[in-house]
Protein backbone atom coordinates (compact mmCIF):
# COMPACT_ATOMS: atom_id res chain seq x y z
CA UNK A 1 0.00 0.00 0.00
CA UNK A 2 1.50 3.50 -0.84
CA UNK A 3 0.68 6.64 1.06
CA UNK A 4 -1.47 8.42 -1.77
CA UNK A 5 -3.18 5.27 -3.00
CA UNK A 6 -6.23 6.26 -4.79
CA UNK A 7 -4.95 9.87 -5.34
CA UNK A 8 -4.83 11.90 -8.26
CA UNK A 9 -2.41 14.08 -9.42
CA UNK A 10 -1.56 16.42 -12.54
CA UNK A 11 2.16 17.52 -13.02
CA UNK A 12 2.93 19.79 -15.76
CA UNK A 13 6.22 19.92 -17.87
CA UNK A 14 6.39 16.43 -16.91
CA UNK A 15 8.79 15.52 -20.55
CA UNK A 16 11.76 15.36 -18.37
CA UNK A 17 13.67 16.97 -15.45
CA UNK A 18 11.88 18.33 -12.02
CA UNK A 19 8.34 17.27 -13.54
CA UNK A 20 9.47 13.99 -14.09
CA UNK A 21 11.04 13.36 -11.04
CA UNK A 22 7.38 14.65 -9.06
CA UNK A 23 5.74 12.23 -11.65
CA UNK A 24 7.48 9.05 -11.02
CA UNK A 25 7.47 9.80 -7.17
CA UNK A 26 4.06 10.37 -6.57
CA UNK A 27 3.02 6.90 -8.82
CA UNK A 28 5.66 5.28 -6.62
CA UNK A 29 3.75 6.42 -4.02
CA UNK A 30 0.55 5.16 -5.20
CA UNK A 31 -0.81 8.25 -7.02
CA UNK A 32 -2.66 8.36 -10.87
CA UNK A 33 -0.16 10.90 -12.27
CA UNK A 34 -1.80 13.04 -15.27
CA UNK A 35 1.51 13.86 -16.49
CA UNK A 36 1.56 16.94 -18.74
CA UNK A 37 3.99 18.51 -21.41
CA UNK A 38 4.06 19.31 -25.16
CA UNK A 39 6.70 16.70 -25.99
CA UNK A 40 5.58 13.45 -27.67
CA UNK A 41 8.49 12.03 -29.61
CA UNK A 42 11.93 11.88 -29.05
CA UNK A 43 13.52 14.67 -31.51
CA UNK A 44 10.23 17.28 -30.92
CA UNK A 45 12.60 18.99 -28.95
CA UNK A 46 16.34 19.77 -28.45
CA UNK A 47 16.29 17.71 -24.84
CA UNK A 48 15.71 14.05 -24.54
CA UNK A 49 12.81 13.16 -22.73
CA UNK A 50 8.51 13.25 -23.51
CA UNK A 51 5.94 12.65 -21.39
CA UNK A 52 5.16 9.24 -22.96
CA UNK A 53 7.99 7.76 -21.86
CA UNK A 54 7.77 9.34 -18.34
CA UNK A 55 4.21 7.76 -18.34
CA UNK A 56 6.12 4.32 -19.61
CA UNK A 57 8.26 4.37 -16.85
CA UNK A 58 6.03 4.90 -14.35
CA UNK A 59 4.18 2.12 -15.66
CA UNK A 60 6.91 -0.09 -16.23
CA UNK A 61 7.41 0.55 -12.03
CA UNK A 62 3.68 -0.87 -11.74
CA UNK A 63 2.17 2.49 -11.35
CA UNK A 64 -0.37 4.22 -12.81
CA UNK A 65 -0.23 7.67 -15.61
CA UNK A 66 -1.81 9.34 -18.21
CA UNK A 67 0.42 11.35 -20.75
CA UNK A 68 -1.68 14.02 -22.04
CA UNK A 69 -0.22 16.83 -24.32
CA UNK A 70 -1.14 20.32 -23.36
CA UNK A 71 0.77 23.17 -23.99
CA UNK A 72 0.50 25.17 -21.07
CA UNK A 73 0.08 28.89 -23.18
CA UNK A 74 -2.85 27.78 -24.23
CA UNK A 75 -5.68 28.37 -21.78
CA UNK A 76 -8.04 26.39 -23.36
CA UNK A 77 -6.02 22.97 -23.64
CA UNK A 78 -5.08 23.51 -19.63
CA UNK A 79 -9.04 23.97 -19.35
CA UNK A 80 -9.61 20.87 -21.13
CA UNK A 81 -7.07 18.79 -19.15
CA UNK A 82 -8.70 19.44 -15.77
CA UNK A 83 -12.10 18.76 -17.20
CA UNK A 84 -10.99 15.50 -18.63
CA UNK A 85 -9.41 14.52 -14.88
CA UNK A 86 -12.82 15.83 -13.32
CA UNK A 87 -15.04 13.71 -16.14
CA UNK A 88 -12.64 10.53 -15.77
CA UNK A 89 -11.84 10.60 -11.48
CA UNK A 90 -13.94 13.12 -10.33
CA UNK A 91 -11.65 14.38 -8.12
CA UNK A 92 -7.78 16.10 -8.02
CA UNK A 93 -5.68 15.89 -4.85
CA UNK A 94 -2.31 17.32 -6.10
CA UNK A 95 -0.97 20.05 -8.69
CA UNK A 96 2.58 20.15 -9.32
CA UNK A 97 2.82 23.65 -11.36
CA UNK A 98 6.34 22.88 -12.91
CA UNK A 99 6.13 23.90 -16.61
CA UNK A 100 9.00 26.47 -17.59
CA UNK A 101 10.01 27.72 -20.82
CA UNK A 102 13.56 28.30 -20.50
CA UNK A 103 14.97 30.73 -23.15
CA UNK A 104 18.96 29.79 -24.58
CA UNK A 105 19.83 33.45 -22.79
CA UNK A 106 19.14 32.27 -19.55
CA UNK A 107 22.67 30.93 -18.84
CA UNK A 108 23.89 33.03 -20.83
CA UNK A 109 25.65 35.29 -18.66
CA UNK A 110 23.54 38.35 -20.87
CA UNK A 111 22.58 41.56 -19.30
CA UNK A 112 18.63 41.91 -19.42
CA UNK A 113 19.33 44.81 -22.13
CA UNK A 114 20.90 42.63 -24.37
CA UNK A 115 18.25 39.78 -23.86
CA UNK A 116 15.54 39.44 -26.22
CA UNK A 117 11.93 41.12 -24.64
CA UNK A 118 10.30 37.84 -25.49
CA UNK A 119 12.49 36.49 -22.68
CA UNK A 120 10.32 38.26 -20.25
CA UNK A 121 7.16 36.49 -22.10
CA UNK A 122 8.69 33.06 -22.13
CA UNK A 123 9.23 32.74 -18.57
CA UNK A 124 6.08 34.91 -17.13
CA UNK A 125 3.62 33.29 -19.34
CA UNK A 126 4.81 30.02 -18.78
CA UNK A 127 6.16 29.68 -15.59
CA UNK A 128 3.95 32.08 -13.50
CA UNK A 129 0.87 32.61 -15.26
CA UNK A 130 0.62 29.40 -16.60
CA UNK A 131 0.48 28.04 -12.59
CA UNK A 132 -1.73 30.94 -11.73
CA UNK A 133 -4.34 29.43 -14.52
CA UNK A 134 -3.94 25.48 -13.66
CA UNK A 135 -4.09 26.59 -9.52
CA UNK A 136 -7.46 27.99 -10.70
CA UNK A 137 -8.99 25.34 -12.37
CA UNK A 138 -7.15 22.89 -10.03
CA UNK A 139 -9.15 24.86 -6.82
CA UNK A 140 -12.46 24.21 -8.32
CA UNK A 141 -11.78 20.69 -8.09
CA UNK A 142 -10.66 20.62 -4.71
CA UNK A 143 -12.97 22.46 -3.26
CA UNK A 144 -16.05 20.20 -3.02
CA UNK A 145 -13.76 17.83 -1.33
CA UNK A 146 -12.21 20.06 1.08
CA UNK A 147 -8.42 18.99 0.59
CA UNK A 148 -5.68 19.30 -1.78
CA UNK A 149 -2.25 20.24 -2.37
CA UNK A 150 -0.79 22.66 -5.04
CA UNK A 151 3.01 22.42 -5.06
CA UNK A 152 4.92 25.35 -6.96
CA UNK A 153 8.53 24.48 -8.38
CA UNK A 154 10.15 28.35 -7.58
CA UNK A 155 13.63 28.91 -6.05
CA UNK A 156 16.33 30.94 -4.49
CA UNK A 157 15.56 33.09 -7.45
CA UNK A 158 12.88 34.52 -5.45
CA UNK A 159 14.79 35.70 -3.06
CA UNK A 160 18.46 36.91 -4.57
CA UNK A 161 19.72 37.41 -7.97
CA UNK A 162 19.86 34.31 -10.15
CA UNK A 163 20.54 33.54 -13.63
CA UNK A 164 18.52 36.46 -15.38
CA UNK A 165 15.73 39.43 -14.36
CA UNK A 166 12.85 37.85 -15.89
CA UNK A 167 13.57 34.17 -13.96
CA UNK A 168 13.89 36.17 -10.91
CA UNK A 169 10.87 38.33 -11.16
CA UNK A 170 8.69 34.94 -11.79
CA UNK A 171 9.91 33.29 -9.34
CA UNK A 172 9.25 36.02 -7.14
CA UNK A 173 6.02 36.28 -8.85
CA UNK A 174 5.21 32.20 -8.17
CA UNK A 175 6.01 32.85 -4.41
CA UNK A 176 3.78 35.15 -4.00
CA UNK A 177 1.06 33.09 -5.69
CA UNK A 178 1.59 30.39 -3.13
CA UNK A 179 1.17 32.88 -0.32
CA UNK A 180 -2.13 34.84 -2.06
CA UNK A 181 -4.01 31.54 -3.21
CA UNK A 182 -2.73 29.66 0.81
CA UNK A 183 -4.46 32.94 1.88
CA UNK A 184 -7.88 32.42 0.14
CA UNK A 185 -7.92 28.35 -0.12
CA UNK A 186 -6.73 27.64 3.72
CA UNK A 187 -10.39 27.67 5.31
CA UNK A 188 -11.67 25.57 2.36
CA UNK A 189 -8.45 22.77 3.41
CA UNK A 190 -6.27 23.27 0.40
CA UNK A 191 -2.65 23.65 1.03
CA UNK A 192 -0.24 25.63 -1.33
CA UNK A 193 3.88 25.44 -1.08
CA UNK A 194 6.32 26.26 -3.15
CA UNK A 195 8.97 24.69 -3.13
CA UNK A 196 12.92 25.44 -3.66
CA UNK A 197 15.42 22.86 -5.50
CA UNK A 198 18.65 22.81 -5.07
CA UNK A 199 21.42 22.34 -8.22
CA UNK A 200 19.41 19.50 -10.12
CA UNK A 201 20.95 16.62 -12.58
CA UNK A 202 18.48 17.52 -15.23
CA UNK A 203 18.75 16.73 -18.91
CA UNK A 204 19.51 20.13 -19.44
CA UNK A 205 21.74 21.03 -16.89
CA UNK A 206 23.41 17.78 -17.93
CA UNK A 207 24.20 19.47 -21.43
CA UNK A 208 25.04 22.68 -19.76
CA UNK A 209 28.17 21.37 -18.09
CA UNK A 210 30.53 22.76 -19.63
CA UNK A 211 29.07 26.26 -19.42
CA UNK A 212 28.46 26.28 -15.77
CA UNK A 213 32.22 25.09 -15.07
CA UNK A 214 31.43 27.11 -11.16
CA UNK A 215 28.53 24.69 -9.85
CA UNK A 216 29.49 21.52 -8.39
CA UNK A 217 27.70 18.41 -10.71
CA UNK A 218 28.94 16.03 -7.73
CA UNK A 219 26.88 17.41 -5.12
CA UNK A 220 23.85 18.13 -6.93
CA UNK A 221 20.20 16.83 -6.47
CA UNK A 222 18.39 14.04 -8.57
CA UNK A 223 14.96 15.22 -9.99
CA UNK A 224 13.21 12.74 -8.06
CA UNK A 225 14.88 14.35 -4.31
CA UNK A 226 11.92 17.01 -5.52
CA UNK A 227 9.70 14.32 -6.27
CA UNK A 228 9.63 12.98 -2.69
CA UNK A 229 9.23 16.30 -1.55
CA UNK A 230 6.27 16.62 -3.31
CA UNK A 231 5.05 13.21 -1.86
CA UNK A 232 5.97 13.67 1.73
CA UNK A 233 3.95 17.05 1.54
CA UNK A 234 0.60 15.23 -0.10
CA UNK A 235 1.05 12.71 2.12
CA UNK A 236 0.80 14.86 5.20
CA UNK A 237 -2.27 15.22 6.45
CA UNK A 238 -1.08 18.09 8.76
CA UNK A 239 0.18 19.74 5.73
CA UNK A 240 -1.88 23.23 5.95
CA UNK A 241 0.47 23.67 8.53
CA UNK A 242 3.33 24.63 5.98
CA UNK A 243 1.12 26.62 3.95
CA UNK A 244 1.52 29.53 1.95
CA UNK A 245 5.29 29.20 2.13
CA UNK A 246 8.20 28.10 0.37
CA UNK A 247 10.33 25.05 1.62
CA UNK A 248 13.67 23.97 0.18
CA UNK A 249 13.54 20.60 -0.86
CA UNK A 250 16.91 19.87 1.53
CA UNK A 251 14.67 20.79 4.63
CA UNK A 252 11.84 19.51 3.97
CA UNK A 253 13.76 15.82 3.63
CA UNK A 254 15.30 16.37 7.33
CA UNK A 255 11.91 17.25 8.60
CA UNK A 256 10.27 14.15 6.58
CA UNK A 257 12.96 11.81 6.62
CA UNK A 258 13.50 10.87 3.34
CA UNK A 259 16.79 10.79 1.11
CA UNK A 260 17.84 11.38 -2.93
CA UNK A 261 18.01 8.37 -4.49
CA UNK A 262 22.10 7.55 -3.61
CA UNK A 263 21.09 7.92 -0.16
CA UNK A 264 22.76 11.61 0.11
CA UNK A 265 21.40 14.53 1.59
CA UNK A 266 22.47 17.03 -0.94
CA UNK A 267 23.38 20.30 0.20
CA UNK A 268 20.11 22.44 -1.21
CA UNK A 269 19.76 25.70 -2.96
CA UNK A 270 22.90 27.17 -3.86
CA UNK A 271 22.13 30.16 -1.64
CA UNK A 272 19.94 30.85 1.30
CA UNK A 273 17.27 28.68 1.88
CA UNK A 274 13.94 29.82 3.18
CA UNK A 275 14.08 26.87 6.32
CA UNK A 276 11.38 25.51 8.53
Amino acid sequence: MGALDGRVAIVTGASRGIGKGCALELAAAGALVYATGRTLAEGEASLPGTIGATAAEIEAAGGRAVAVRCDHRDDAQVEALFERVRREHGRLDVLVNNAFLIPPELIAGLPFWRCPISNWDDMIDVGLRSAYVASRFAALLMLPRRTGLIANISSSGAAEYAWHVAYGVGKAGLDRLTADTAHELREHGVAVVSLWPGLVRTERAEASRAALPSLDFASAESPRFSGRAVAALAADADVLRRSGRAFAARDLAEAYGFRDVDGRLPPGPLHGRPGL
